[in-house]
């Protein structure tokens, strides 16, 4: 799945895999390893814990815990525009 395209570029994306959650400042895809900035980083637990959790980074902003950081892009499940996320 390669939904990362370089029109991302420094946009603040939710980006899910099967064991972690991704909210930050999209950096760049070269195919094998997404790279971002400024990260909120979330391990997965329950799906109602984690839409919880990208709901609150969607209304309180980014809680960054990771400056740069750099993961397979094969691992990526779901991507979505952080602006996108409904604030309820």
């Amino acid at each position: 799945m390669n939904q990362l395209t370089q029109e991302m570029h420094g946009i603040n994306l939710v980006i899910e895999t099967e064991k972690t959650t991704y909210i930050g400042r999209f950096d760049s895809n070269n195919g094998f390893q997404v790279s971002m900035h400024d990260c909120s980083v979330h391990p997965f637990a329950t799906p109602e814990e984690n839409e919880a959790f990208v709901k609150q980074t969607a209304k309180y902003g980014v809680a960054v815990d990771q400056k740069d950081i750099v993961f397979d892009t094969a691992s990526v499940k779901r991507v979505r525009v952080l602006g996108d996320i409904a604030q309820d």
